[in-house]
């Protein structure tokens, strides 16, 4: 479709991460965006609160869409991803799943993978 190509062309990069509650929540953004990081974390989750600045800051300085999934209030969803653990990072590039990190990877990191997958 027409319309997609213009939105994965990056003009409406949501700023701010993107909160995700369900499979078709989450497909959509896969679909309308080149790359999504999703964010799979838990309130009571110390790194999980450790990598939430950084990936806030991903949003607004990258060219990714930033999706978070509460796993507490999004349990069938987490499982569908495999998640075991929290945070679990999860990176889609052009529809397709291409990276997970289980645990808190540096911000830099995060960067360099997300800029890997832009061009």
């Amino acid at each position: 479709m027409t319309t997609d190509t213009a939105t994965n062309a990056g003009e409406t990069t949501p700023e701010t991460p993107v909160n995700v509650s369900n499979q078709d929540e989450l497909s959509a953004l896969v679909d309308e965006h080149d790359v999504v990081l999703t964010d799979f974390y838990a309130d009571w989750c110390g790194p999980c609160q450790m990598i939430a600045p950084v990936v806030e800051q991903l949003a607004a300085e990258t060219d990714a869409t930033i999706a978070k999934v509460d796993v507490d209030a999004n349990q069938q969803l987490a499982s569908a991803y495999g998640v075991r653990g929290v945070p679990t990072l999860v990176l889609f590039a052009n529809g397709e799943q291409v990276e997970e990190f289980v645990g808190a990877p540096s911000g830099d990191q995060l960067r360099s993978l997300i800029e890997s997958h832009t061009a």
